[in-house]
């Protein structure tokens, strides 16, 4: 399915193609520079802000163009400082976003490190059973300018609370995209979305700062390990064997470890980073001690790091987070097996911060 918005996002234009549109438009080219600087730098919410613009302009790119595509309906604070923001498209689809701060001793909240975790698609197609997206199915792909004004929302609430010292730095520290959807299902979006964060003109992001997460496509894994940029490569593992991944991820019956592991190998090597497998720790599904020996080979051959994360319950789902034990008992032999692995306690568990459940809940209420 595909949205036909009355106006297309002004952050899905990339700036040959704005300066082509205002050449249309008998317009100087060098507006295109302008125009990102109040975007991206000046983080504009209004044309009118857009002073040194001639006001016949700014009228123009009323009319021509959305500088609002996602609206800020809700937002959800944790505990332990992470927020999620649910975000509403024109066609009123909803999607989340999530900021994840790591505060930094000695420096308060405010200057903690952040993570942002955005989405791709509405809902998503490829059924993980333990996983909220895709509970309602997949409605569409969002386009570049919805995935970069993710960004941009974030940027502009931030921004408020901490001043920036530099107006061509973004407002976080790391972005991986892992929120709703698979993002390589929609490749093409993705990839000029995050084109246009890399850019100087954009938001000036370096590309070794941006985690791409899959569950496993593998012929685009290998069409991104030919793209120039360095992105991050991240897989969603979350079975260490056919058989449990079979069970819980139906991506795996097309892409089983013997085609998925030699894709991800190529990756790495063709970008010369370490690999991130996600596994999710559910109780007495995939947390056995002979999953993490499997596990552990793979990562060992890979020379990938494991990201362990517990099992974020869902409700309506039976799913069950392991114990603290059985988290420990797991992470230990994956230790002692030589793999490089962390365990990371979930982030969010009292906001709902799971992808897709915050917008279940939403939707459920309305």
């Amino acid at each position: 399915m595909k949205f036909a918005p009355a106006k297309p996002p002004i952050y899905g234009q990339t700036l040959s193609a704005l300066q082509h549109w205002l050449q249309n438009a008998g317009e100087p080219a060098f507006r295109a520079e302008q125009i990102m600087q109040w975007l991206y730098k000046k983080r504009a919410n209004h044309w009118e802000e857009m002073t040194n613009l001639p006001q016949k302009l700014r009228t123009t790119l009323d009319a021509s163009f959305d500088i609002a595509p996602t609206k800020h309906l809700l937002d959800k604070q944790s505990a332990d400082s992470t927020e999620k923001l649910l975000l509403q498209m024109g066609d009123a689809s909803l999607v989340e976003t999530v900021v994840i701060r790591a505060p930094q001793i000695g420096v308060g909240l405010t200057k903690s490190r952040k993570t942002i975790c955005i989405s791709t698609q509405v809902g998503c197609a490829y059924g993980c059973k333990f996983c909220a997206s895709g509970l309602s199915g997949w409605k569409r792909d969002l386009n570049a300018g919805e995935i970069v004004s993710q960004l941009i929302q974030v940027c502009q609430q931030e921004d408020t609370s901490t001043p920036r010292a530099d107006q061509s730095i973004a407002s976080f520290d790391n972005i991986v995209v892992m929120g709703m959807g698979e993002p390589l299902a929609n490749y093409e979006n993705l990839l000029e979305a995050l084109r246009i964060v890399n850019a100087p003109w954009g938001l000036n992001f370096g590309a070794r700062r941006i985690t791409v997460s899959t569950s496993g496509i593998v012929p685009k894994i290998l069409e991104l390990a030919k793209e120039p940029e360095q992105f991050r490569l991240a897989i969603s593992l979350h079975g260490a064997t056919n058989d449990v991944r079979d069970a819980i991820m139906p991506i795996n019956k097309r892409y089983p470890l013997e085609t998925l592991l030699p894709a991800i190998k190529e990756y790495g090597n063709s970008k010369g980073r370490m690999i991130t497998l996600e596994f999710i720790l559910i109780d007495s599904v995939n947390d056995t001690l002979r999953q993490a020996d499997a596990l552990a080979k793979i990562a060992t051959d890979l020379g990938a790091h494991i990201n362990l994360i517990p099992y974020n319950a869902v409700p309506g789902m039976d799913w069950k987070r392991p114990s603290i034990d059985r988290q420990d008992r797991f992470h230990n032999r994956l230790k002692n097996k030589g793999a490089n692995a962390t365990i990371r306690r979930e982030k969010g568990h009292d906001i709902a911060a799971a992808c897709g459940q915050l917008k279940l809940q939403t939707e459920s209420a309305a």
